[in-house]
């Protein structure tokens, strides 16, 4: 059974690639088949010790790196207390930990000159985050990439795993008996992935009394498929003057479908989290010249509308 994708395998042979792998079954499957895959010496892991579990959180560090030296790969640790990060900057722990995530493999890749990070996640944790975000009311139906570029660290992440499921990778994990470490915490209730995971996912196949994964894969195969053709139709560019706001004559001119897709690509741009179709809608009435001409957004932003251009400020 080959894990990684085959026509990304193809293309990253002759680059140098960070393995982030935390200890749990899934990265340490993905670590086992990169090994196999790619050269040693093309492979430098990534481990990020959060400290959120005490001993357990030490446990995983020390195996991390005894498997790194039996497999002959560099390994590349760091250590962050993201609860105190949290509180300091009053960021969530799951937003602490994702941001020192990532910052430890900016750094790696830089160090080790790496082309990308690869990440464990699998079609399981991609359905996961399909009901989730399909359940908050985001705009259309969105998923993991299997390839994204973080511009403002200048960092690319792969998951090569995308299209293989968790029971096949329990079974590859039995087949080549490799050692992993459970984290406890996947299973308490307290996390809505967590919860989607081991209560939403099991309640719905029960309920349809069928295995539901690859009929949401498909039909968020379509939806991107759809997406992309909505785009190619976009000439984005030309929705923008040359301080980089939106021209409001232009973008009235274009049919409501293109409109949406011009403002949800605006706010992204501008780094406006949590874009719900609620949010792009509510942004649309900004077109209308006798409703306000300001709306709030996340993070104490506006949307403006003024001398017939709509743009981002504080």
């Amino acid at each position: 059974m080959n894990l990684l994708d085959s026509e990304w395998l193809d293309r990253a042979v002759e680059h140098r690639w960070v393995l982030a792998v935390s200890g749990g079954r899934d990265s340490m499957a993905m670590l086992h088949a990169a090994a196999q895959d790619l050269k040693s010496n093309n492979l430098v892991i990534c481990h990020v010790n959060h400290q959120l579990r005490g001993a357990d959180s030490d446990a995983d560090e020390v195996m991390v790196k005894r498997l790194a030296d039996d497999y002959g790969i560099h390994c590349e640790v760091y250590r962050i207390d993201v609860a105190a990060v949290g509180l300091e900057e009053k960021k969530s722990i799951e937003l602490a930990a994702r941001e020192a995530r990532h910052q430890a493999f900016s750094e790696t890749c830089e160090k080790h000159d790496c082309a990308g990070v690869l990440l464990a996640h699998h079609a399981d944790d991609q359905v996961e985050t399909v009901l989730y975000h399909l359940l908050r009311g985001s705009a259309g139906l969105r998923g993991m990439q299997d390839e994204v570029v973080l511009k403002d660290r200048n960092l690319t992440l792969i998951r090569p795993m995308l299209s293989v499921r968790r029971s096949e990778i329990n079974q590859y994990i039995s087949e080549h008996l490799l050692e992993y470490r459970e984290d406890a915490s996947n299973a308490e209730p307290f996390a809505v992935r967590n919860r989607m995971r081991n209560e939403v996912l099991p309640l719905i196949q029960e309920m349809m009394g069928r295995d539901v994964v690859p009929a949401v894969l498909k039909s968020l195969q379509h939806s991107v498929q759809q997406d992309s053709f909505i785009q190619e139709m976009v000439d984005y560019d030309s929705m923008l003057d040359p301080q980089g706001r939106l021209h409001l004559p232009t973008l009235r001119e274009a049919p409501r479908v293109i409109q949406q897709r011009i403002i949800h690509r605006y706010l992204t741009e501008s780094k406006i989290s949590n874009l719900s179709h609620d949010l792009v809608e509510s942004s649309l009435s900004l077109l209308d010249p006798d409703l306000p001409a300001k709306m709030n957004l996340p993070g104490g932003m506006f949307l403006r509308r003024k001398e017939q251009r709509i743009f981002v400020s504080s």
